[in-house]
């Protein structure tokens, strides 16, 4: 093969990347839908496409060990072979779903893996066989490694930003996986023209390599394997980290996975360009030994200097503009592997196989920094302490990679002083970080002081001075059951509004347990099961006497859980009033509990008679959703109650209900009170709003209202996830 149709091999390489990232955004979405979207569900689907990953990177290095192996005629019918799966993969998940949904943890996660074990399998085998090519022709392992994880890493990055802002925003899931099948296609076709043009060229070896190599000292191959693990491990625990603080500073929208993701494979892009030009000047072991530990080291002074960082940078702009620091960090971790490859693996027949056991390695690095970092340390280190273990192992692995480059003094001198500054610094550095992102350039502010935080894998939950509340970076209300301080509170009380007798009540989300404590003291309640993803609300419920009795109510069933796994689990279940304070539809995942396929979840679960009663955030697609998907709607302020059954709204019923209420014993309001008076005829106004001709933001419409207002507004499926990538 001439050298020149390389340069369509880098091409073609980088559209490969492309479709590659396109499936996993896709088909983790789907998955998180099906299992969930907890820590639990997150780390066993993240593992899944990495193992697969990795067990791809042997299947190909086995295949590239043959030199008479037509490698391009595999590589095209790998595009191929991904593209057929890819086709019919949504309705393969689907279809799978429908018979394991409630299926426990340990079935999740050998069905996740089996799942993608196909496609992971083809896309993980893609670079041992094209290393493979390309060193047969160059004679370089280090700059065959590098251009072509450059090219494909670039190609992955690209995909992450277009599907931000253009797939999944205009094309839903299964039209983003449309785009990805047909690239596919397209470059399995141009490879496998390549492979029948070129096909009678004999590939030439480099001799001159080969011999000079032939006496060479070569880093132990088992020390490689062992680097490259710990590469994966630090380079994925960052970005795990990365991500928890980027998504805490800009709230959780859908585009930030994306975003952190882009910048991370753009570093590691870049880093692959720059191991290439360094493979390209130096040859010596010893020299590249010291390249690979100065960049780990300087990575990982930056990657525990991330989250201070991203805090001050977000006070005065966008948080766009901060993830350039992910670049910089993720490009000198990505330098190592090529760099490793170089001063490992000989440039021979082997020169793919080698790589594959060393892809392995990074891959299996990979998946323990997502289970150590991911789903242990952050259930039991703060932010602060698995920074400080990150850099101190990184700072462990650079003066190893010193010392073993004969630069002793140099490995103990930099151990020594960046361990110092990196303990002495921490306290410091992280003490108000959460606060700086969260109140952004108001911070320092009167009011903006948080009072407590609390870090589990599971996410951040923090409160500020005045008692607001917020998660992962979002207000979620306020700390307190008086409705007199918030007339958000009015919200759980109107129950009765809506339904005569709301016995048994099912309650998705807890928060900060204000909306849990009034509904479970509800005069007419029986039972009560409140489903909270986050264990972290339990200790902030505990915290606050106001809310802290609801944990020994004996009506209420505590589950932590996501809220529709467990409906799926449970779906012969019956409520009278299914209740959901919603997050944010802008946030990621909102759709999992504003689609039409989750509307038709809840509605089986509803009671003759029953009630969702749910929060939009004001969205007029979710308003819209709801009204079009029942045959009986009002709109409550932000809220919506639908049911299959007609509603009898009720103020005198309300009324009646709002005076026997007590909390705790104490009456929600009392009548002998002038104030308390005055509050209940403010309270009871709301439903004088009716009939709701016209727009009120906190007021009553009816569902006619709603339809005509919301006309022309999209319905929202699992698959288009209206609000999360095309916020209104």
């Amino acid at each position: 093969m001439p050298q020149a149709a390389f340069r369509w091999i880098y091409l073609l390489f980088f559209l490969s990347g492309f479709p590659a990232l396109i499936y996993q955004i896709v088909w983790q979405r789907t998955l998180f839908a099906i299992y969930g979207v907890n820590m639990e569900s997150v780390t066993v689907v993240v593992s899944a496409f990495m193992l697969g990953l990795g067990l791809g990177s042997l299947a190909g290095g086995r295949v590239s060990r043959r030199s008479s192996a037509p490698l391009l005629l595999w590589f095209g019918g790998i595009e191929w072979g991904i593209a057929a799966y890819g086709v019919f993969s949504l309705a393969v998940f689907h279809a799978v779903a429908r018979f394991t949904a409630g299926a426990p943890p340990v079935q999740t996660g050998i069905l996740s893996f089996a799942l993608v074990l196909f496609p992971t399998l083809l896309m993980g085998a893609t670079l041992p066989l094209l290393v493979a090519q390309l060193v047969r022709i160059s004679g370089n392992v280090g700059r065959s490694v590098g251009i072509l994880y450059f090219v494909n890493t670039l190609g992955s990055a690209v995909a992450c930003f277009a599907a931000a802002l253009v797939t999944m925003k205009y094309l839903g899931m299964s039209g983003s996986i449309a785009v990805a099948a047909t690239l596919n296609i397209l470059v399995g076709s141009a490879v496998l023209m390549m492979h029948f043009r070129w096909r009678a060229d004999s590939l030439k070896e480099a001799p001159a390599v080969e011999e000079a190599l032939a006496s060479a000292v070569m880093l132990p191959f088992p020390a490689a394997i062992l680097l490259a693990a710990l590469a994966g491990f630090l380079s994925l625990s960052y970005e795990i980290v990365w991500y928890r603080i980027y998504s805490f500073a800009t709230g959780g929208p859908a585009q930030c996975f994306a975003f952190v993701l882009g910048a991370f494979l753009t570093g590691i892009a870049l880093g692959s360009l720059l191991a290439r030009r360094i493979c390209r000047t130096a040859s010596d072991v010893a020299r590249l030994t010291r390249s690979i530990a100065l960049l780990v080291l300087a990575a990982n002074l930056l990657g525990f200097a991330m989250a201070p960082l991203v805090a001050l940078l977000v006070r005065h702009a966008d948080y766009l503009w901060a993830l350039p620091l992910v670049a910089v960090t993720a490009g000198m971790l990505g330098a190592t592997f090529p760099l490793l490859c170089h001063i490992s693996v000989r440039p021979d027949t082997q020169a793919g196989a080698g790589l594959s056991y060393l892809y392995l390695g990074n891959i299996a690095g990979s998946a323990a920094g997502s289970w150590i970092v991911g789903f242990v340390l952050m259930d039991i280190w703060p932010l602060r302490w698995i920074s400080v273990f990150l850099a101190l192992a990184g700072i462990a692995v650079a003066a190893a990679l010193l010392a073993s480059a004969r630069r002793p003094l140099a490995a103990g001198f930099l151990g020594i002083s960046a361990t110092a500054a990196v303990v002495l610094s921490s306290g410091p550095l992280f003490g108000t970080v959460y606060g700086q992102m969260q109140y952004k350039r108001d911070w320092g502010q009167p009011g903006t002081r948080l009072t407590d935080l609390v870090e589990t894998r599971s996410g951040v939950v923090a409160i500020d001075e005045d008692g607001a509340i917020f998660g992962g970076g979002i207000f979620d209300g306020w700390m307190t059951t008086d409705v007199r301080e918030t007339n958000l509170l009015l919200r759980p009380l109107a129950i009765s509004f809506f339904h005569p007798d709301p016995k048994e009540i099912l309650e998705v989300g807890m928060s900060g347990g204000a909306w849990t404590e009034i509904i479970a003291n509800h005069p007419q309640l029986e039972h009560q099961v409140v489903v909270e993803i986050n264990p972290g609300y339990i200790e902030v419920v505990r915290r606050y006497p106001m809310v802290a009795p609801l944990l020994r109510n004996p009506k209420v069933e505590l589950v932590i859980d996501d809220g529709r796994r467990w409906m799926l689990r449970h779906r012969d279940r019956k409520f009278d009033v299914i209740v959901m304070d919603t997050i944010f539809y802008w946030r990621a995942h909102a759709t999992n509990l504003l689609s039409v396929e989750f509307l038709d979840l809840a509605r089986q679960m509803l009671k003759p008679g029953g009630i969702l009663y749910y929060n939009t955030t004001f969205s007029r697609d979710a308003q819209h959703t709801g009204a079009v998907h029942f045959p009986y709607a009002y709109r409550f302020g932000p809220i919506m109650a639908v049911s299959d059954s007609p509603i009898r709204v009720d103020r005198e019923r309300w009324r009646a209900v709002l005076l026997n209420y007590r909390l705790e014993g104490k009456p929600i309001v009392d009548p002998s009170i002038p104030e308390d008076r005055e509050l209940l005829n403010e309270i009871l106004a709301r439903a004088d709003t009716l009939p709701g001709n016209s727009y009120v933001s906190e007021g009553m419409e009816t569902r006619e209202n709603i339809l005509r207002r919301t006309e022309g507004k999209r319905i929202i499926t699992d698959d288009n996830m209206a609000t999360e990538w095309r916020p209104e």
